[in-house]
């Protein structure tokens, strides 16, 4: 039986990650850190399968014990200050936990066991402001905000390990990539929340930033099979995972308010608050490479992904299911 450590493993792509581990026959530990509260809701129906080891990112010595204890085959890093907007509030924890995260993490291999296979969840806002379009595994970074920056350095080091410590670790450059489990902070999921709440009658309007700006949006269970694909490789490389199509907020918009039959504009509001101070502007993957050498592609489709997040949205909000 295969051993996965997961970093992150109660956010959105680690719980769907442990649920594909699961499947495959894998024993799963999960890195989780010391709370007053907990936060297992992603993986409550999973939580009995999973064996919990408490460590923190920032803290060298206690990821060192994770990983002896758990002794994995495989680690796979989703931990992150993943919000882009907080990386403008918390630069520095933000690069304490997404760049030098990583570097701990790789040391405790180094340490540790060499031979364990490693994924560091890498990001497309590195690109930023964007040097090619579509952006592919040789498109140079120009990241626009800390946590860009700091999913950079953590992409470096990644790469420096595998070529001075004979590490396997890869590198997925994953676009943005959504699910019902995407947290209510995130554009997805606030809109297609925040519509149902509107459908429902329980508030009027819903405050977004830029509509023009474009991302290449993807389901978060196809995603995270492209993560485990990485790892049963003979060889260690980085792979960008994307659908190839970019899809502007407004159309998020528009499909999840004409899905509940809403006119958007009657609902919208533009807040500046909500523009970043560095806007990127056009994200697209080139998924060519993944698609030819790990024989991946994605399975949802922009629209049934909204669909799908306000299905279940619906029910979370009313505990029924949506009458199309």
């Amino acid at each position: 039986m295969k051993k996965a450590l997961i970093t992150g493993i109660t956010g959105q792509d680690g719980s769907y990650l442990a649920e594909l581990l699961l499947e495959k026959g894998y024993e799963v530990y999960g890195m989780v850190r010391r709370s007053s509260t907990e936060n297992f809701g992603r993986i409550e129906h999973i939580r009995d399968k999973i064996k919990f080891l408490q460590a923190d990112l920032l803290d060298q010595f206690s990821i060192i014990s994770a990983v002896k204890e758990a002794n994995p085959d495989e680690i796979y890093n989703l931990a992150a200050q993943s919000f882009v907007p907080t990386s403008w509030d918390q630069p520095v924890l933000t690069g304490e936990f997404t760049a030098l995260g990583v570097t701990r993490i790789l040391e405790a291999i180094r340490h540790v066991n060499r031979d364990i296979k490693f994924y560091q969840a890498s990001s497309s806002e590195m690109f930023g402001k964007v040097l090619e379009v579509p952006q592919k595994e040789t498109t140079p970074f120009y990241p626009r905000s800390p946590y860009g920056v700091a999913k950079v350095y953590g992409h470096y080091i990644t790469v420096n390990y595998r070529e001075s410590y004979n590490i396997f670790g890869c590198s997925g450059i994953l676009f943005n990539h959504e699910s019902p489990r995407r947290g209510l902070e995130f554009v997805t999921r606030k809109v297609t929340y925040n519509a149902v709440k509107i459908k429902l009658n329980l508030q009027d309007t819903i405050s977004l930033g830029n509509l023009d700006a474009k991302r290449d949006w993807g389901f978060a269970g196809d995603y995270v099979e492209a993560m485990w694909l990485m790892l049963q490789q003979d060889k260690p490389d980085n792979y960008v995972i994307a659908t190839g199509e970019t899809h502007t907020v407004q159309e998020l918009v528009e499909i999840a308010f004409g899905y509940l039959n809403l006119d958007w504009k009657n609902h919208v509001k533009i807040d500046p608050r909500f523009i970043r101070p560095a806007e990127v502007e056009l994200l697209i993957g080139d998924s060519s490479k993944a698609r030819a050498k790990l024989g991946w592609k994605p399975k949802v489709s922009f629209e049934n992904l909204v669909k799908m997040m306000i299905d279940s949205d619906y029910k979370l909000l009313t505990g029924k299911q949506k009458n199309s």
